[in-house]
């Protein structure tokens, strides 16, 4: 069931992103970069994408454990932090469950949907100057 909502999410920002016009914002029509957002949006998606899938086992986020890993210092770090103990539903821990569950599907649709709010983030940075 989350998976479908999350997957309609994203076809809704896609869809969203098509459009190109924002509220309260009037609609250009002489623009040079027409489409240009939904390019923008899909490719911050498809790296963040790839960089959920990838690069959480790269950095020790497996179901095979954290042993001598990035993860396996960022789990130390965050007992110490904590008075000696992983707080569950914690960053680590909610990167340990999602790696270790192995879902790339998941983790790739989380990757886009950081992607494309990075999009958002740096297109109202645009927007402002």
């Amino acid at each position: 069931m989350r998976q479908k909502a999350v997957s309609l999410f994203l076809c809704y920002l896609l869809l969203f992103t098509c459009s190109g016009v924002e509220a309260g914002k009037k609609e250009c029509s002489e623009s040079s970069d027409s489409g240009s957002g939904f390019w923008k949006a899909l490719t911050f998606m498809a790296i963040g994408g790839g960089l959920m899938v990838a690069g959480l086992p790269a950095l020790g986020f497996t179901g095979a454990g954290i042993a001598n890993s990035v993860a396996a210092s960022l789990m130390s770090w965050s007992a110490i932090m904590n008075g000696g103990g992983v707080p569950a539903g914690g960053l680590v821990a909610t990167l340990q469950s999602v790696g270790a569950g192995g879902s790339s599907i998941a983790m790739g649709k989380i990757g886009a949907l950081l992607g494309y709010a990075t999009h958002k983030y740096l297109d109202s940075e645009e927007d402002e100057e």
